[in-house]
């Protein structure tokens, strides 16, 4: 189990920094890494989402040429157990913006999304 110090919070941080870019968002593989088998997701809108269903979403979001560009604002991580980091920030995408929560795990090969939600913010 990897040690969680200040430099494993900066790789889950840049983790999540990393699963909003488009680019990543637009490589099923990569993102197939990044969130665990078991991911679910409470997305904004209320659906809840599994990881075959984000990543086909985000395989029809980049046929449609329809990533545009997530903002991240107030980006931070907590260790809530060990091998479990809890990440919090506000998302804004056009005129929509949301709170966001994640759950990264450390599981074998990395660190894994196991849980992502967001709420609207009007």
């Amino acid at each position: 189990m990897p040690h969680t110090d200040d430099a494993t919070l900066t790789t889950v941080l840049d983790l999540e920094r990393e699963l909003q870019s488009p680019e990543t968002r637009a490589d099923s593989g990569r993102v197939r890494d990044l969130l665990a088998p078991d991911f679910e997701e409470v997305g904004a809108s209320g659906r809840v989402w599994d990881r075959d269903s984000i990543l086909a979403m985000l395989e029809s979001e980049a046929a449609e040429h329809d990533s545009s560009t997530i903002e991240i604002d107030d980006l931070r991580a907590r260790v809530i157990a060990p091998s479990v980091i809890r990440v919090s920030w506000t998302s804004a995408q056009g005129e929509r913006r949301a709170r966001r929560t994640s759950i990264w795990c450390a599981r074998e090969g990395g660190w894994r999304q196991v849980h992502h939600q967001g709420t609207l913010l009007t």
